[in-house]
């Protein structure tokens, strides 16, 4: 959405980098925003895309992790020849890099708060979408979000903790279990559009859900799993294995000493992992989008099988109107974005630190 906003939604093919582009996410969130019939030529049109984009994914993702171990293999020794002056001259580079990062981020973050900090208000959070920039507001887009992420919290965080304490503690090393490993860490890396094709094709259409909450938060959820699967798998990982062992001598069987010295000990890394994760989802807008989240909404939702909007699509919609006004309101809108996020990962650096267990 970053690109779709930023690179002008225009088809045209050109290899000068300063004409506005689409790209393949941009024309399938463009094509779902219209009514797109069931079996219809745009639907199938879509899915092509979507296919051709996670196959692209797949392969990149794939390529990379089996590059990265040769990698580390054949530079292991090589690294401890490098000089002291190549090593001084990278620590240089990479402290250049992050602090061009961060002045870059800071710059944007002060245009956005300078832009937006005079619309937040208490009528601006209260009121609904409006024709006319100056009344109108995130009410409906907050409500949503609201609702958003409590389902997908309740669909995703048992699943995800479950799915990871099996392949850890249970599952047998085999070939097949590498597999679905390296698949799982894939699946963080895919395009959340994938996701949103299918939850519009399993969730929308093949279990009747429509454009609805349920439709949205599932979604979102199957986008989350592979983050929150990985995240307790580190942190469960990072669990000394003494501290089973010692579990054992008392007579504990296994699950009794995942249940009362593993999960415990891990906790800290699990809630970090699923607080991150949450944050990614409070963001995205393409795959909503997709499932059929509407653009303007006049009304809060009022149970998991209303139609809804979240306020990344509302800020969507603000930015891609002509007016200045509206773009004053997506600035606004980000700020609150930012401080939802914001506080959640403050609340996940906090619970670290609270949580934290020192072998």
């Amino acid at each position: 959405m970053i690109v779709a906003i930023a690179a002008g939604q225009q088809p045209k093919l050109t290899l000068d980098p300063f004409v506005p582009i689409e790209t393949i996410t941009t024309y399938i969130v463009q094509v779902s925003l219209g009514d797109v019939a069931h079996n219809s030529l745009e639907y199938r049109t879509i899915f092509a895309a979507g296919i051709a984009l996670f196959v692209f994914t797949f392969l990149l993702n794939n390529a990379s992790y089996y590059l990265n171990k040769k990698l580390e293999k054949n530079m292991s020794n090589r690294f401890e020849k490098i000089s002291r002056f190549k090593d001084s001259s990278f620590k240089i580079f990479g402290m250049f890099c992050t602090f061009f990062g961060l002045a870059m981020l800071a710059i944007f973050i002060s245009s956005i708060f300078n832009e937006g900090i005079s619309r937040i208000s208490w009528d601006f959070i209260t009121s609904y979408p409006s024709r006319n920039p100056a009344k109108a507001g995130i009410l409906s887009a907050l409500a949503g979000t609201l609702w958003i992420i409590v389902i997908t919290a309740l669909a995703a965080i048992p699943i995800g903790i479950g799915a990871a304490i099996y392949l850890e503690e249970f599952s047998k090393k085999s070939r097949l279990g590498k597999i679905i490993e390296i698949n799982i860490t894939n699946l963080a890396g895919v395009p959340s559009i994938i996701y949103g094709l299918l939850g519009l094709e399993i969730f929308g259409r093949m279990m009747g859900m429509g454009g609805s909450i349920l439709a949205g938060s599932f979604t979102l959820a199957l986008l989350i799993l592979p983050i929150i699967i990985v995240a307790t798998r580190e942190a469960i990982k990072a669990v000394p294995s003494s501290l089973r062992e010692a579990s054992y001598a008392l007579g504990a069987s296994k699950w009794q000493t995942v249940k009362s010295t593993v999960i415990p000990s891990a906790s800290s890394g699990i809630i970090t992992g699923i607080i991150i994760a949450i944050s990614r989802a409070i963001g995205e807008a393409a795959p909503l989008i997709v499932v059929g989240a509407l653009a303007y909404v006049p009304f809060v939702p009022t149970s998991p099988t209303s139609e809804f909007t979240v306020l990344p699509i509302q800020i969507f919609n603000w930015v891609s109107r002509p007016q200045a006004a509206f773009l004053v309101n997506a600035s606004a809108g980000i700020i609150i974005l930012l401080g939802i996020t914001f506080l959640l990962n403050a609340a996940a650096v906090y619970l670290r630190i609270k949580r934290s267990v020192k072998y």
